[in-house]
């Protein structure tokens, strides 16, 4: 499956040329945010990690080796890249025991920065945000054109879709999810049943944003939306002036669309409307979310760009630093800029 068939339409017209990322791991890197004050005692020993083309389940279990832990005893916040330059916190669990030699886990790959001690674990979903640096090498676009749409997406955000990595290979986990939902089975298997769930609600939700996208109103509260908070997993119905609320404007407030699964859509007028054709044209992957035991949850239809700024260290190099949300895609943000010459693994 190609990128557009998994995502959708752009917001802002197309990309303003063409460049490479990935060229080298330093051109995507990515910094977990965690504002947690750390104790300094306690029975968790927090790691910040700096790991090279290795995810983050492979760092957690060289760790859980070289501590001689089991692998529970491991807790990340988030998954990152594998393709990239990453620094991210890691929590052990040892009480009652000194700090391991940790010196085994440790190679041009992953290297430990910090190692502080804490009273609690690291839980799931902890960071508050990730920041990138960004490198688009070889690039071919008109400097003018290039400048306008960074300030375009700056001041208004690009749409929040879920980026082709979720996916798979060519779209490999969605094709997967599709054949359990033709039988109605779920996976026994723990990491592919999580997987392929993940793989057609994103593209359920990417499916509802582009047909926002389309419609032109992906980033303005229609009445008998949902709204939410961007950092806040709460929502509550647009009524009234709610669609005019200043918080919109700022980019703090935004529309969402459904994580499908099960329960009724609480939206109403037109934004249930198109839900429920979405759902009707997927009846399949709908069904089968309803079945699996995922409630029905919501994700903000757009992605505001914290802190962006841009240079270009050469004239044919463009280097981005941002900071985005938890869960989202720095792909979003890229593809609104360029193509990205002949890869499809980002």
């Amino acid at each position: 499956m190609t990128e557009a068939e998994l995502l959708g339409p752009f917001a802002y017209g197309e990309p303003c040329g063409q460049a490479v990322l990935k060229a080298t791991t330093e051109d995507f890197q990515v910094d977990e945010v965690l504002d947690i004050p750390l104790s300094g005692d306690g029975e968790h020993l927090w790691l910040w990690v700096e790991k090279r083309n290795l995810n983050t389940e492979e760092a957690a279990r060289r760790i859980a080796r070289a501590a001689k832990l089991p692998l529970r005893s491991v807790s990340y916040a988030g998954l990152k890249d594998r393709q990239a330059l990453t620094r991210q916190w890691f929590s052990l669990h040892l009480p009652g025991q000194a700090d391991p030699d940790l010196s085994a886990a440790e190679d041009d790959a992953l290297i430990i920065r910090k190692a502080v001690r804490h009273r609690r674990k690291l839980q799931r979903g902890a960071h508050s945000a990730n920041g990138f640096i960004l490198r688009l090498t070889d690039l071919v676009a008109e400097r003018p054109a290039m400048e306008l749409r960074l300030e375009t997406i700056k001041r208004q955000g690009v749409p929040n879709y879920f980026g082709p990595q979720r996916f798979g290979y060519q779209g490999g986990n969605l094709q997967e999810a599709r054949a359990f939902a033709a039988t109605g089975d779920l996976p026994g298997q723990r990491n592919l049943r999580s997987r392929v769930l993940s793989a057609a609600r994103s593209y359920l939700f990417n499916s509802v944003l582009a047909g926002r996208v389309a419609r032109g109103d992906w980033n303005r509260a229609l009445p008998g939306d949902l709204l939410s908070f961007t950092d806040s997993r709460s929502f509550f119905p647009a009524q009234g002036g709610d669609c005019d609320d200043p918080r919109l404007a700022l980019l703090d407030l935004h529309p969402t669309a459904p994580l499908w699964g099960e329960g009724a859509l609480a939206t109403t007028g037109e934004p249930l409307q198109l839900e429920q054709q979405i759902c009707e044209q997927q009846k399949n992957l709908a069904v089968w979310l309803e079945k699996s035991g995922l409630a029905q949850e919501r994700r903000i239809l757009r992605l505001p760009i914290r802190d962006l700024t841009w240079h270009y260290p050469a004239p044919d190099i463009l280097q981005l630093e941002f900071v985005l949300p938890t869960g989202c895609f720095a792909t979003a943000v890229v593809r609104e800029l360029v193509t990205l010459a002949g890869q499809t693994d980002i």
